[in-house]
């Protein structure tokens, strides 16, 4: 008989919450201690996940004898000192929400962290395993050459209202370009088997949160943007984030090109937001049009409908989860995501805000 694995969880706001809901379709697996201090959140995590015990501090979490791995969920800027402290206190594989960081000097912390941590840290990167983007990958790696060519566009939902309003400053977040699109910079090394070497940037805040003040202060979040990646193997990627396009078909809308073809992922928003009058939402799609013969060859990527309701990433925390349980039973030994992976992504993001902010190009030394 399997083992039940046992989960501590630290933050059950909105994400949290969708890590409660996935690993409850996991077989042979329980979340037995959440950390979560507000009040309302706690209440919404103890329905969800009614026979786990909530605690007052990561402290007292990490003292909960019934543990096997941790999830972190919390806000961004919280992570590394989360991870520190489990680090000292009670090492245990760890999935951790992206971004990993947001101060730039914490990533030569994290790495030293890693040369004693005992158990694998797997970054928390969703939309890898979105089943349309999943496709594409892997008909990317089958590409004679490699993709040259990458082009990444959300065109989504302004930003959701989180717990104090932590996300509408840039202090708290990292910024747009890291808190929002380290995802896809973490596709782009993926998809292109390469590091970046230079990065341009343009965006601004156009529309979303202007009218808004907390505390006396109006956020600061961009709310739309373009990026440019130079990468070392000659490829080159371009991200366009536009936060106020909830209209579309679909949210997400990826292409890569090689010399043979064109492969494009199609991937919609979470369907909770799809307007009823509007019928059933939009299936996601993988479409690969070859040079030759010409011609796109469409193919539908449905989602299991349990998948979806249990969170607003296409059934992708799912996959995920099932990638970490893997992990934490044994049965692999390297999380899909690195701790250096994360890092490059995050990395990434900050140089895109510098780059905006001194309207110039950034180059990695790394």
């Amino acid at each position: 008989m399997t083992r039940t694995i046992n989960y501590g969880l630290i933050g059950c706001g909105m994400m949290g919450q969708e890590h409660l809901h996935n690993i409850a379709l996991l077989e042979g697996t329980r979340v037995s201690a959440i950390y979560e201090p507000d009040t309302d959140m706690a209440d919404i995590a103890r329905r969800i996940s009614p026979g786990s015990r909530l605690v007052a501090s990561i402290t007292d979490l990490l003292s909960v004898e019934d543990l096997d791995c941790l999830v972190i969920a919390s806000p961004n800027h919280l992570h590394v000192h989360q991870i520190v402290e489990i680090a000292k206190v009670r090492p245990l594989p760890l999935l951790v929400e992206k971004p990993l960081f947001t101060n730039p000097a914490d990533a030569d912390r994290l790495l030293e962290i890693e040369k004693t941590y005992p158990h694998p840290i797997w970054v928390a990167m969703e939309y890898r395993y979105m089943p349309p983007i999943s496709a594409l990958i892997a008909e990317a790696k089958d590409a004679l050459g490699g993709i040259k060519m990458l082009s990444i566009r959300e065109h989504r939902f302004p930003f959701l209202d989180k717990i104090a309003n932590w996300n509408r400053f840039n202090r708290n977040t990292g910024g747009t370009f890291v808190e929002k699109c380290c995802h896809f910079f973490d596709l782009m090394r993926l998809i292109l088997n390469s590091d970046p070497v230079r990065i341009y940037a343009s965006g601004g805040q156009a529309v979303n949160h202007l009218d808004e003040e907390y505390d006396g202060e109006t956020p600061d979040i961009l709310d739309h943007g373009y990026v440019i990646v130079d990468f070392s193997s000659g490829a080159r990627a371009m991200l366009e984030l536009c936060m106020f396009a909830e209209g579309s078909e679909y949210q997400e809308e990826i292409a890569a090109v090689s010399a043979q073809g064109k492969i494009e992922a199609l991937v919609p928003g979470p369907a909770r937001f799809w307007p009823d009058h509007l019928g059933v939402p939009p299936v996601p799609k993988l479409v690969v049009s070859p040079r030759k013969p010409k011609g796109p060859i469409s193919k539908d990527i449905p989602v299991d409908p349990r998948l979806l309701a249990a969170g607003d990433h296409n059934g992708s925390t799912y996959f995920q989860h099932q990638g970490f349980l893997e992990l934490v039973r044994g049965h692999r030994t390297v999380p899909d995501v690195t701790l250096n992976d994360g890092i490059w992504a995050v990395q990434m993001g900050i140089a895109a805000q510098e780059a905006l902010q001194e309207g110039k190009a950034i180059h990695f030394n790394r």
